[in-house]
């Protein structure tokens, strides 16, 4: 019927495009609409849930209604449709949070009191998935390494949890990072339990905590809404148990399943470079039954699965759907948030790593990993450098021309600058919805910026910066895309020295003399961050024995800053590894600093 209300749901946000196909308006017509409203928008632009709603009223059009997609699916573009065979599987849930409401206390609370067989003193090491158990059932438990990882997998379009527990400290309330929390699960598609925590503080007070939650879209169930909110004290453990209850219930609402009878399939959650181990990578499997031995690839890296051991280090011959485990095998670390797929054997694994890293860019081509390549990947989370911005100008001109201005920067690559949105006018509420939580910088030029609409920003940790000269504006940028860079080491040469004699030797340093033949040689030079140490490497008949650090030099016993090029002196070495330097040794000497990149 011609006169029945269309609903679209909107999880998080929506495309211009997709809108226009939801409307049934093309899509011209829809960015002359935005255009009215002073939203400069590409087809691709992405629209909040208070923008869509504000465009369809202007439009006029009467039965259409938006919703807020809260609720879970158990599947994603990413995944699978579920056969007639899939069995039951445990819900995945990540813990998420203001800092300082008790996150990390409810989560090492859980562990420690439902964990089987908990190992004395704890977990000693960092780990970011583990099981525990409740009624005979097992949940599986995220500790997020943080909200922008959690971001990190879902820009990867990958279904990663199916509850998130949103905890909330009765006595402080909704913070900025539980507006963040609230926005990826729904983002995520998750479903939503709050965990009002501290409830046995002085002040903790759980109907204005309640209160605030609604103001944020999560309306309690006691007051008519779908969002179940457990009161709780973690560092007691009060109430633990009735939360642990509320999970499964969900679960079971949910019906959470996955195949077994597939090859198995899953997401990487973290992974890090361990000496004596290689690669070792925690992954969650999401569908089929991952063995040892098997071969498996994750965007551009493949692994013979070596070893395979669950969170608490023990033994595992195969894991099932819901299951985190670390491996190790691969050849090279994946990517934070990449998806895993089993291979039948070695050959169509290498194959299929190769196809996925001429189809991705950033791929690492190379398996000659220097030491600074090796720092990059070791923080993988912070592999794809984005750098967000909304851009606000008086007039449309204005805005183009900061626009085209911002992508004219140069940064080698190393920096994607993503306009999260444009317009025309003073800088206003949809502003800041649109730039809180995803660490957007809203510029402005030659506009206004209300003083109700600054408190806003301030409480919601939006920078606002509004400029009336554009290459300050300009320089602002640059700066703001230095820091997102890695420092990089640099190393500098500033002299050579030819061994004439050994006068001691130890286990931690060795006192030589000698000629320097080129630059000069001290203790310490002046370097861009102040003074920095001088290293050295000793070679021997070209063959690199070791490296030293010069600690302090001396010509005809006397102390001296520093020896130059024909001078004979001695020098005292200091040693991290033992070696040994004998005569006709040739050191090379040299400088090596962490300096910041510039564009």
């Amino acid at each position: 019927m011609e006169d029945q209300e269309k609903i679209i749901q909107i999880a998080g946000s929506i495309t211009v495009d997709e809108l226009a196909k939801e409307l049934g308006l093309s899509v011209t017509s829809l960015i002359g609409e935005l255009f009215k409203e002073g939203i400069v928008a590409t087809i691709n632009q992405r629209l909040d849930f208070d923008t869509a709603s504000l465009i369809i009223e202007e439009l006029g059009i009467s039965n259409v209604r938006l919703e807020k997609k809260n609720t879970a699916t158990q599947t994603s573009e990413a995944r699978r449709e579920l056969s007639d065979h899939a069995v039951e599987r445990p819900p995945v849930v990540a813990v998420m949070g203001h800092v300082d409401h008790g996150k990390t206390t409810l989560l090492d609370t859980l562990l420690n009191k439902k964990t089987v067989e908990a190992e004395a003193g704890g977990i000693t090491q960092h780990i970011s998935a583990y099981q525990l158990e409740h009624e005979g059932r097992k949940i599986t438990f995220l500790d997020t390494p943080g909200h922008e990882a959690f971001a990190a997998i879902r820009q990867h379009g990958a279904m990663l949890t199916d509850i998130v527990v949103i905890v909330v400290a009765a006595d402080d309330g909704v913070k900025p990072q539980t507006v963040e929390a609230i926005k990826f699960a729904q983002g995520a598609n998750a479903k939503i339990i709050v965990a009002i925590n501290k409830i046995d503080r002085e002040g903790a007070d759980i109907p204005r905590t309640m209160a605030d939650l609604s103001q944020h879209g999560l309306q309690p169930e006691e007051w008519g809404g779908d969002i179940t909110m457990v009161p709780i004290s973690a560092k007691r453990g009060d109430n633990l148990d009735k939360l642990l209850d509320m999970i499964l219930l969900t679960a079971d609402l949910e019906e959470l399943k996955a195949d077994v009878d597939i090859p198995a399939e899953g997401l990487v959650i973290e992974s890090h470079m361990e000496v004596g181990k290689g690669s070792v990578v925690n992954l969650l499997v999401t569908g089929g039954e991952l063995k040892t031995g098997e071969f498996i690839v994750a965007g551009s890296a493949y692994a013979k699965v070596r070893t395979m051991v669950d969170f608490k280090g023990r033994p595992k011959g195969k894991a099932t759907p819901s299951t985190p485990v670390t491996i190790t095998g691969f050849k090279e670390l994946p990517n934070f948030g990449d998806r895993f797929v089993e291979c039948p054997d070695e050959k169509s694994a290498r194959k299929q790593a190769l196809l996925n890293a001429q189809g991705n860019s950033d791929a690492l081509a190379s398996s000659n990993v220097t030491s600074t390549d090796l720092l990059r990947m070791m923080n993988v989370a912070d592999n794809s450098k984005t750098f967000n911005v909304i851009v606000k100008g008086d007039v449309l001109g204005s805005v183009t021309s900061v626009v085209d201005s911002l992508k004219m920067i140069d940064t080698h690559g190393e920096v994607t600058l993503n306009i999260v949105s444009t317009g025309v006018g003073d800088i206003t509420e949809n502003d800041i919805y649109m730039a809180a939580g995803d660490n957007t910088v809203i510029y402005g030029f030659n506009v206004s910026v209300p003083t109700n609409i600054a408190k806003m920003a301030a409480r919601d940790g939006v920078s606002v910066r509004n400029y009336r000269v554009i290459y300050e504006l300009l320089d602002d940028a640059k700066s703001s895309m230095e820091d997102l860079l890695d420092a990089e080491v640099v190393e500098e040469e500033i002299g050579e020295m030819k061994i004439k004699g050994v006068f001691r030797t130890e286990r931690t340093s060795i006192i030589a003399g000698g000629e320097v033949l080129t630059g000069k040689v001290s203790a310490k030079v002046n370097g861009a961050n102040g003074e920095v140490p001088v290293l050295g490497r000793v070679y021997r008949n070209k063959e690199l024995i070791g490296e030293v650090q010069v600690d302090s030099v001396q010509k005809e016993k006397m102390a001296v800053d520093e020896l130059v090029a024909g001078e004979t002196g001695g020098i005292a070495f200091k040693l991290e590894k033992r070696i040994t330097i004998e005569l006709d040794d040739r050191v090379k000497f040299f400088t090596r600093e962490l300096k910041k990149k510039r564009l």
